[in-house]
């Protein structure tokens, strides 16, 4: 071997250190939560069988046939019939489609509320900081569910100001979750920097700040999905959220409860959906909790 390419081998091996990206680091991370994994594959599917619902659907859902009412599980209807005739299965997978995109309705509202709003208290600091704070101690002292009924019976009974009524009471969240995520970022030297050099407000909070506090943002988004889901079932199952005749899972509790001796079927299966989507959406979000983790671990 020549002197110059023992030269060059000895230039390339021990100077070249491989660096990982952040993004290839949290995949690398993620692959171990095989729970969250499994929370993936299950809140995909779901997503598929919300776009599909209305090709797959073997009756309208709508249809009401009172010779077929409280029909137990068969072949012909798989998950049995509502007390009005309606197949079960149709609307559940109707349903699917209302209570995700419900569900990221009022995760987009409580994250446009609370995301500008904390990034502002935890940047700024003093009296803007007290008041906001204080805001929002004072919703998240309030019962959330009675809170949302009080927006509700304001704005009144509808699916879309249900999830206004959702997002605002789970801002609270977002805002503390940024806050103080923003509180730690301030104190950085690249953010001395960028004051020194003349950098405004608004342009190191979008530009320095906000990049460094999405990875809690990330999962307190996944875990607000898994809250909407519940608030959402419950104001529907109150005649609150989603209006007859459409379906949702909370409206198909809230009919089934009457029948739950003579066809308990009509209660299980919408529960088991609420259950295990908003599991699904929580062991995502401990996963990807898991999967950030800090910049030093392995």
């Amino acid at each position: 071997m020549s002197g110059a390419q023992s030269a060059q081998q000895g230039w390339d091996t021990p100077g070249r250190v491989a660096v990982e990206s952040p993004w290839g680091r949290f995949a690398r991370r993620f692959k171990r939560q095989r729970v969250g994994i499994v929370a993936v594959g299950f809140l995909a599917l779901l997503s598929v069988l919300a776009v599909i619902a209305p090709m797959i659907t073997p009756y309208d859902p709508n249809v009401q046939v009172l010779s077929d009412r409280l029909q137990d599980p068969n072949s012909t209807h798989w998950l049995g019939t509502d007390d009005l005739g309606r197949d079960s299965f149709s609307r559940m997978l109707v349903s699917t489609r209302v209570s995700l995109l419900a569900a990221f309705e009022a995760a987009v509202v409580s994250f446009v509320l609370g995301v500008p709003l904390g990034l502002v208290a935890g940047y700024l600091r003093g009296w803007t900081d007290v008041l906001l704070s204080r805001v929002a101690e004072v919703i998240m002292a309030i019962p959330g569910l009675l809170f949302a009924m009080a927006i509700v019976a304001i704005l009144g009974r509808d699916i879309e100001n249900a999830m206004i009524a959702i997002g605002v009471v789970n801002a609270p969240r977002f805002y503390r979750v940024v806050r103080a995520s923003t509180l730690v970022v301030r104190e950085q030297v690249f953010i001395a920097a960028a004051v020194s050099t003349g950098g405004s407000a608004p342009w190191i909070l979008r530009h320095h700040v906000l990049p460094n506090v999405l990875s809690p943002l990330v999962v307190q988004l996944s875990l607000s999905m898994g809250f909407a889901i519940l608030f959402e079932a419950a104001l529907s199952f109150l005649g609150l959220g989603v209006q007859p005749p459409d379906a949702s899972w909370g409206t198909m509790l809230g009919r089934s409860t009457q029948y739950m001796e003579r066809a308990p079927f009509l209660v299980i299966f919408p529960g088991l959906a609420i259950l295990l989507t908003v599991l699904a959406f929580n062991v995502l979000g401990d996963a990807v909790n898991d999967a950030l983790g800090r910049q030093g671990e392995p």
